[in-house]
């Protein structure tokens, strides 16, 4: 999206860098709040329009262009995430966040060219599929509140001004969204990109091969897979649990799949699999690494959220 001014203004407009500038922020704190890059950057859209249909007196008097466009920006966010539960529940079968791309380098960790979804949104832990899933949990208050304050580091005092509620209730909100966390948050931390890259690779090679026996032993005992399909392509409704029951689920697709290949990708900032089958995208999985072996693995399907991996 390019910063267009309204009707009068020119490039002289004395907020226009800064608003050029906040572009980025905004993209990264809308997908952490929605889960999904092209709602995000209709979010950003969204708060430019607001700032340009507004008459120039009112812009002259806004003493920061960043705080403004943040409040706008979240506060659509916050929108959004209200109906998102009735949304959710005319979704067929599971929803996960929309993945993010990025190519793995070398030595494993994560990059991408300029222009690509991955030089929009910074890289972090906040946006591995494992984080935002859990993300979903919490109710939209919540959620608000704790990315603003745990991951943007916005005092309480600042969340507040921007949803409109007191600072004790953006504090108590953040607390219980934590508390999501800790009871929610997979059994173990995920190891280095370039060793889960490696993981990862091997799970590519014995995926591609048929070989149950390989893939159960680079799954956890108690792993759990599940997929996106969102009603347009086939999926499996529910989450398939333990080690041997993926290994046996994946070889099935594979079997089916004739043509099916692999490639390794960054996916949300860890190393995960893009599905290909004729030369085009089916599907994206995101993993989880712990120790050697993968505990969770998220596979969309769903081709309205796989767009940004079809270029």
């Amino acid at each position: 999206m390019t910063i267009q001014p309204g009707p009068g203004y020119d490039l002289s407009d004395p907020h226009l860098a800064a608003l050029a500038g906040e572009r980025r922020r905004l993209i990264n704190l809308a997908y952490r709040l929605l889960g999904s890059l092209s709602e995000a950057e209709d979010v950003v859209q969204e708060t430019y329009v607001r700032w340009y249909a507004m008459p120039r007196q009112r812009q002259e008097a806004v003493e920061s262009v960043g705080a403004w466009l943040t409040t706008v920006a979240t506060r659509i966010c916050l929108n959004l995430l209200g109906s998102a539960r009735a949304r959710r529940e005319r979704y067929v079968g599971h929803w996960i966040p929309e993945p993010l791309p990025g190519p793995i380098e070398s030595d494993g960790s994560p990059g991408g060219p300029a222009g690509d979804p991955a030089d929009r949104v910074t890289l972090d832990e906040s946006v591995t599929m494992a984080f935002l899933v859990l993300l979903e949990s919490m109710t939209p208050a919540e959620r608000v509140a704790f990315v603003l304050h745990d991951v943007f580091r916005y005092s309480f005092t600042e969340v507040a001004g921007i949803v409109g509620r007191s600072p004790a209730a953006c504090r108590q909100s953040a607390s219980s969204a934590r508390r999501r966390l800790r009871d929610g948050r997979p059994p173990a931390r995920p190891v280095p990109a370039g060793r889960a890259a490696g993981v990862v690779r091997d799970f590519k090679q014995a995926w591609a091969a048929k070989d149950v026996g390989a893939l159960i032993g680079l799954l956890d005992p108690a792993a759990t897979a599940v997929g996106d399909g969102g009603g347009r392509v086939s999926a499996v409704p529910y989450p398939i649990e333990g080690g041997e029951q993926v290994a046996h689920f994946l070889v099935r697709i594979a079997a089916k799949a004739t043509g099916l290949t692999f490639d390794e990708r960054t996916v949300n900032g860890r190393p995960g699999l893009v599905a290909r089958h004729a030369g085009a995208t089916v599907a994206v999985y995101a993993f989880h690494v712990a120790g050697d072996r993968s505990t969770h693995i998220w596979g969309v399907l769903n081709p309205e959220k796989l767009r940004p991996w079809t270029t």
